[in-house]
């Protein structure tokens, strides 16, 4: 383990136990459920409408890989991970009203995360990303501002709801502004997926949700939050997409096509899209190297990062056995055709640039 090679997992999450409380107290959708048969897990309901669905109502496991740091640990040592970048699971807290409970919440969550991090056992491999109040932005405002402060930190993660009407709110921007003005990351992450005709309609449990409904989401929400040309008022503002930005790097083009022809917003940037575009950070959660490939043309792949989605997509079958969804991406950069230097970048060394991370003793 060197810097120039290293493995930094930038995707990997984490259910607090504080939050994990809360979810259990719930008696809608996000909530836990009591195990299905004595002896199992718990079973975690998270997305819109799953208790709904015949073949998503009872939810998934949630285990030890959820909250533990041990196993979170033991899944690093596992796959030979450096350092993780933990980050809470979604829905986050976006579902909460502006309270001063809710604020509190965020506090512990945070302080939660640190000390996470800071636990003598992790030795120096873990790293955090902090949480909002996104129902009020004066409160995210301020927690920003005290995650700033602590060591481990080096972000927030947020969905695309905003705080009730998408990122492109204009009530955001003093939010943006305070996160750029202490060199913190978003970590922009789906979890609402895209609402189309007969979406609900299926006995596919959560595989089209995840596989397309987030990257769509993805996709829509930045496309309309660099329409509102926040990139060009708040130029030092650093985003990472998850799953490698969804369609936005094939897309990218047809984009700028559409806004260059739309009288409406055709001369309300200083720059086409993908300008901006180029200038965020995407993780390279694509499992396929066709999604990789498309994603280091379009971007510079110094602005890449691996990623594993840990603890969600374990293994059906085999608990011991090497996780398939971890192996896939890696094999995706490998096989991407880049050079050796590049490979290494994404695998790792470009995380260490971007987040500021140091490598945990020998």
């Amino acid at each position: 383990m060197t810097q120039d090679k290293c493995l930094v997992d930038i995707h990997t999450h984490v259910y607090l136990p504080e939050y994990l409380e809360l979810l259990r107290q719930r008696e809608k959708v996000p909530r836990v459920l009591p195990p299905l048969e004595e002896g199992e897990d718990e079973r975690l309901i998270i997305l819109p409408d799953e208790d709904k669905g015949e073949s998503t109502k009872n939810g998934r496991p949630v285990g030890a890989d959820y909250y533990d740091v041990r196993e979170k640990l033991a899944f690093m040592d596992k796959h030979d991970i450096d350092i993780s970048v933990i980050s809470l699971a979604n829905p986050w807290i976006d579902f909460l009203p502006p309270t001063e409970e809710t604020f509190d919440l965020a506090r512990r969550l945070n302080i939660s995360m640190e000390k996470m991090c800071q636990d003598p056992i992790t030795n120096g491999r873990l790293y955090g990303m902090g949480t909002l109040p996104l129902s009020s932005v004066e409160g995210s405002i301020a927690e920003v501002e005290r995650i700033a402060e602590l060591p481990r930190m080096r972000g927030v993660i947020m969905g695309t709801f905003g705080c009730g009407k998408g990122l492109d709110d204009p009530a955001l921007e003093p939010l943006y502004q305070a996160i750029a003005k202490h060199n913190l990351v978003i970590f922009l992450h789906p979890h609402y997926g895209v609402n189309l005709p007969a979406s609900g309609n299926t006995d596919a449990g959560h595989s089209l949700a995840l596989a397309l409904g987030f990257p769509f989401e993805t996709t829509y929400a930045i496309a309309r939050l660099i329409l509102s040309g926040i990139f060009d008022r708040v130029p030092d503002l650093k985003i990472l997409l998850a799953h490698s930005g969804g369609t936005l790097p094939f897309l990218a083009g047809r984009i700028d096509s559409c806004v260059a022809h739309d009288p409406a917003v055709a001369s309300k940037l200083n720059h086409p899209p993908s300008y901006y575009l180029k200038k965020l950070y995407y993780d390279a959660v694509i499992y396929h190297e066709t999604g990789v490939k498309a994603t280091a043309a379009f971007v510079d792949p110094s602005q890449m990062m691996f990623g594993t989605d840990h603890p969600f997509f374990p293994p059906l079958e085999t608990k011991n056995a090497r996780w398939m969804s971890v192996d896939s991406n890696l094999s995706a950069i490998s096989n991407a055709g880049l050079d050796s230097s590049t490979v290494e970048g994404i695998l790792g060394k470009n995380a260490l640039n971007i987040f500021n991370l140091e490598m945990p003793p020998k």
